[in-house]
């Protein structure tokens, strides 16, 4: 009926309906570019680069899938991270003191059952009770002030006192989520442009190379001397200095890491007291990065930090202006995925600590768990307290193995053919040399890759060993390196070392000249 009748008036539907859709389409804007591509990303964030989880971590992520899913598909039957500095990723116990705290604090009903005393050490009972009486609404899933809990804050500058025999103060200290979140700040307030530098050594922790390119500065570099145990000699300081402001670059501050990622030196108080002196007298910010501080394992090595060193030789707040970092992920502690950190800032005027607190506050906080443990790290059970004995087995247990893998890795690493490694006299990683066949030069070069970049892509691919490319830490133009953290357990590296070892043989002979 319906066709009949537009039949009957002369109704084309056909047409009719071809012409509705040429007169939408009129009304249909040109399509638009996509709103973000990679060209209109900020140059900074592409200029940006973080190795540690870059293309080889990635990479690693999906064969472990692939290993999920296919098990057997690979020549290896398991990937092992030894990348990154991540404790308990390698199976690493987390301290039990501190657990029973933050499990209290995070749950305080628990400190109302009648079994809580069978589950928990008296001591921990206490330590959590306080730490939730100064938390607001009593619970760890609040906001807290944006400098961090006073109660942890006071906690952290108690340890910072014992540690250093020099006053700390609470409100020196910023509770942060790990030490990362401190350095971003710090390069915030430093970076007003390209002709803005830091002074930093290579090579470094990608985290600052990271962050001065995020905040628009200029990265000045100060190598580190591999012959001399990555010795950090003053004259180089100087002449990187004099080169960069020749250039126009105001160089704002200089980075020690200390001990050393990726390279494990621990400085000499000696060492110590000479950067401090070259500091004053160039006028800079000392950012002393810290997080190592308990990883120290060869015999007469001793920590020191900058600030009981400044200390010690006379040099007060008034004439030093000085920010340490230290976080709860590294130590014997390991606690990377809880995130807390803080950092101590001394020899700022009011003015400048304002706009520090000002930028904390448009984070509003760090995470509350992780401000605990890191009052936990710098304040933990005393002799005679219920809790002291088995904190000192765990504790000493888990460095003294760090310390014989350290040992165990560097001979490894010595042994292979063109490899020589300095000792792991601190921190988590070895970072030998790798001396390569030309052939493997002209190869990665038409590859378009580093050399050691191509190295530890192969490495992956035959063994399911995950290592970090030197060139991802910077290092001297001409020498190549890899960074191999010390963190798989100790019935687990000698196997690892083998799986090393016959993959670099057969690297080497078949890019043999």
């Amino acid at each position: 009926m319906a066709v009949a009748r537009q039949q009957d008036v002369g109704y084309d539907y056909v047409s009719d309906q071809a012409a509705a859709s040429q007169w939408l389409s009129s009304l249909t804007p040109t399509p638009l570019p996509p709103p973000l591509t990679v060209e209109s990303i900020n140059p900074k964030v592409i200029k940006c680069e973080y190795a540690v989880r870059g293309a080889i971590a990635i990479r690693a992520q999906v064969l472990q899938q692939q290993l999920i899913a296919d098990p057997g598909s690979l020549p290896f039957d398991e990937v092992v991270q030894c990348n990154i500095g991540n404790p308990q990723g390698l199976n690493q116990k987390p301290i039990t003191y501190f657990r029973e705290v933050v499990s209290l604090c995070d749950h305080p009903d628990l400190l109302g059952k009648p079994q809580v005393h069978e589950l928990f050490s008296a001591d921990a009972i206490r330590r959590a009770h306080r730490i939730i009486d100064c938390l607001t609404g009593r619970s760890t899933g609040a906001y807290s002030d944006s400098q961090g809990v006073k109660a942890c804050r006071e906690d952290v500058a108690a340890g910072i006192s014992a540690r250093d025999g020099f006053p700390a103060s609470p409100d020196d200290i910023f509770l942060t989520d790990g030490a990362s979140p401190g350095v971003h700040m710090v390069m915030q307030l430093l970076l007003r442009s390209e002709k803005d530098g830091i002074l930093c050594p290579i090579p470094q922790y990608p985290l600052y190379s990271a962050s001065i390119a995020l905040h628009g500065g200029t990265l000045v570099p100060y190598y580190l001397d591999e012959e001399s145990q990555w010795g950090l000699e003053i004259t180089e300081l100087k002449q990187q200095l004099h080169t960069a402001r020749s250039a126009g670059i105001n160089v704002r501050a200089l980075v020690v890491i200390n001990p050393g990622n990726p390279t494990g030196q621990v400085l000499s108080e000696e060492n110590q007291r000479r950067v401090l002196q070259f500091v004053r007298d160039e006028g800079l910010i000392l950012l002393a990065d810290e997080v190592y501080q308990e990883n120290i394992y060869e015999a007469g090595k001793k920590f020191h930090s900058f600030k009981k060193v400044s200390r010690a030789m006379g040099i007060g707040e008034k004439d030093l202006a000085l920010i340490s970092y230290h976080s709860i992920s590294k130590g014997y502690y390991g606690e990377c995925g809880r995130r807390g950190g803080y950092m101590e800032v001394t020899g700022f005027s009011k003015e400048v600590r304002e706009q520090m607190l000002k930028l904390a506050s448009v984070n509003l906080c760090s995470n509350v768990s992780g401000q605990i443990l890191m009052s936990l790290v710098m304040k933990p059970p005393k002799a005679g307290e219920e809790s002291y004995e088995n904190f000192i087995k765990e504790r000493d247990g888990i460095l003294s193995s760090l310390a014989r893998r350290a040992k165990v890795l560097t001979e490894g690493m010595n042994k292979l053919e063109g490899v020589t490694c300095n000792k792991a006299e601190g921190a988590m990683y070895v970072f030998p040399r790798l001396r390569f066949p030309e052939k493997v030069l002209k190869v990665a070069a038409a590859a378009k890759v580093a050399p050691d970049l191509f190295y530890t892509q192969r490495l992956l691919e035959a063994t399911g060993i995950v290592m970090v490319p030197g060139s991802g830490f910077r290092q001297v133009p001409g020498t190549w390196h890899v960074r191999c953290t010390i963190l798989p357990s100790e019935d687990k590296l000698p196997g690892v070392i083998s799986r090393l070892s016959t993959f670099h043989q057969k690297f080497m002979d078949e890019f043999r000249d």
